[in-house]
């Protein structure tokens, strides 16, 4: 493909409003342009990209019995409250004025009224539909370029079963296809283990890369390759465990004192004694989490245990509960609460926390004997340092860019929508169902995080969008366009995707900057050094490594080079 005739307007300058590599390369390299906040086109050479990770992911989808589908991004209201995900996906959510229509964010209820209708029997399954479509949300601050946006292209699989042990083997053999798609792209990847959020579900992955862009923070352990989402993340940090034996509950004045920080130096004690009380309402009821210390409730963690409604309690609200303001609240003598408390305080007494009045603590607090506490649970969140639940290593928490999520939904959307079938002795069950996605463009964005230096992206060869750029040093020199189109021909008749630099009114600096932006593997430049000696100059993109070639080996060379 010539680059006269192609349109790929590439920037010199970084964009101002570009603030991350792949956003700014993307821009630079003539692959997109913003029309909105977080919404882009997509020109001839960033297409061209989603066409290639499309493929690939059809091939690997297709490999593991996949059915693809194309499915209406415009849904009725009323399919989406029959699982009631209007209020889950709440302002995130684009709704139709004037029409009780939804633009989808995904899938799983369209997918689900599909097998609803058509689905009978075990014999009709399992099955594993999919697509490729475009979703919308209403990211509040849309960020990041393609990673963060309101439109996107998904590609978004389900797996229907009739069994449990049906829907494992779905799910790993969506994983699978996940680790062969991101390996073939040349992407470095890791797994970690997630919240299901608004899509509900037993268990969930994302596949994650490392990134400073990213939005997801996660513990990793780099000894025993240990990793989750921050939101489930747990760490083997020491509990308070059993101080001495348990003292009588003494009230002490603490004029002034709210914080964590303010008591533990009131009080000269250290923080694995102070149990801080947080309040918050699980529809009408309050509930009360003892933490310890300073440790920071994993409000995704606290959803699991007491669902998607919790919220904390307002200050007016706290004082009217507990007859006291924030900082001076604690469980003891509290009525129609129910208390749950983090891990770390299991079997702790001599504890200090609020009394529930203003300016006053309680000390040589024992939850076995002094309160009830319903249940313990993992309530925080692991920090950087903290030894891995594993093997002992400290953690590592880092920022990290999702590449794709796969869920084990289970019943939820076929008890919601009374999607069923009749099992082999006639009883009716419901489908179990599996959600698997992954972002187009992320792929792209995230090859580029991974992949660019300061001259431009260093394309791997999975993606590469043209395997060769073949550079016309002077295009007016015929003898060296003889040369020059001579070799594009060959290339694209073996089938070889060549990006031909034929233009004659550039200066040769700048198509080599070109070609460095742009960043296939190869370049192969035809300049008249070389051709005057029956030869052309070879340089690897990644390496800066150039090589003499004869002129006719050079397309042997570049066959070569891509079979290994």
């Amino acid at each position: 493909m010539k680059l006269s005739k192609i349109f790929i307007p590439t920037l010199k300058e970084v964009p101002s409003d570009a603030l991350i590599p792949s956003h700014q390369l993307m821009l630079r390299a003539g692959m997109i342009r913003p029309l909105g906040a977080g919404i882009y086109s997509f020109l001839p050479l960033g297409y061209r990209l989603m066409k290639k990770v499309m493929e690939i992911i059809r091939d690997e989808m297709d490999g593991i019995g996949g059915q693809e589908f194309h499915l209406p991004a415009l849904n009725p209201v009323e399919l989406w409250e029959e699982t009631d995900r209007v209020k889950a996906f709440g302002d995130t959510m684009f709704h139709i004025k004037n029409r009780a229509l939804v633009l989808a964010p995904t899938h799983e209820e369209v997918i689900c009224s599909i097998a609803k209708n058509h689905i009978r029997s075990y014999r009709d399954l399992p099955q594993i539909w999919y697509q490729i479509q475009t979703k919308f949300r209403n990211e509040a601050r849309p960020r990041s370029g393609v990673i963060r946006g309101r439109q996107f292209l998904m590609k978004d699989s389900y797996s229907l079963d009739a069994t449990w042990p049906g829907l494992d083997a779905s799910y790993d053999a969506h994983a699978q296809a996940y680790k062969n798609i991101f390996t073939r792209v040349g992407l470095k990847f890791f797994i970690v283990g997630a919240s299901s959020g608004a899509m509900g579900g037993s268990a969930s992955q994302e596949f994650m890369v490392e990134s400073e862009a990213g939005e997801d923070t996660c513990a990793i352990c780099d000894g025993c390759g240990y990793a989750a989402n921050i939101e489930v993340a747990a760490s083997a940090v020491p509990g308070a465990l059993k101080n001495g034996e348990s003292a009588a509950v003494e009230e002490i004045h603490t004029p002034g004192v709210k914080t964590i920080d303010e008591l533990r130096e009131f009080l000269k004690v250290d923080e694995s004694v102070l149990a801080k009380s947080l309040v918050y309402m699980a529809g009408q009821r309050p509930v009360m989490i003892l933490m310890v210390g300073n440790d920071q409730l994993n409000e995704s963690k606290l959803q699991v245990v007491l669902g998607a409604d919790a919220r904390p309690a307002h200050p007016d609200e706290l004082k009217a509960l507990t007859g006291a303001d924030g900082g001076s609240i604690g469980p003891i003598g509290l009525d129609g609460f129910r208390i749950i408390a983090d891990k770390r305080l299991e079997g702790a007494n001599n504890l200090i926390s609020g009394a529930n009045k203003n300016d006053y603590h309680l000390r040589n607090i024992d939850l076995k004997r002094d309160t009830k506490i319903d249940a313990y649970y993992d309530l925080r969140t692991a920090l950087a340092g903290e030894p891995c639940t594993t093997c002992s290593k400290p953690l590592r928490v880092i920022r990290a860019i999702e590449l794709g999520h796969i869920f084990k939904l289970g019943t939820k959307y076929a008890d919601a929508m009374k999607a069923s079938f009749l099992d082999e002795h006639g009883k009716e069950k419901p489908i179990i169902m599996g959600s698997y996605g992954i972002g187009v463009e992320r792929v792209i964005a995230c090859h580029i995080e991974q992949s660019h230096d300061k001259n431009g992206i260093v394309w791997t060869k999975g993606l590469t969008p043209f395997h060769v750029h073949l550079v016309l040093v002077n295009a007016n020199n015929a003898k060296i366009t003889a040369v020059a189109n001579d070799l594009n021909e060959k290339f694209e008749a073996l089938l070889l995707g060549v990006l031909y630099d034929d233009r004659g009114d550039v200066s040769p600096g700048f198509k080599f900057k070109d070609a460095d932006l742009l960043g296939m593997p190869l370049q192969v430049i035809v300049g008249e050094k070389h051709v005057a000696n029956g030869n052309v100059e070879v340089k690897h993109r990644a390496t800066g490594e150039r090589e003499i070639i004869e002129i006719g080996k050079v397309v042997q060379y570049v066959e070569k080079y891509y079979e290994s």
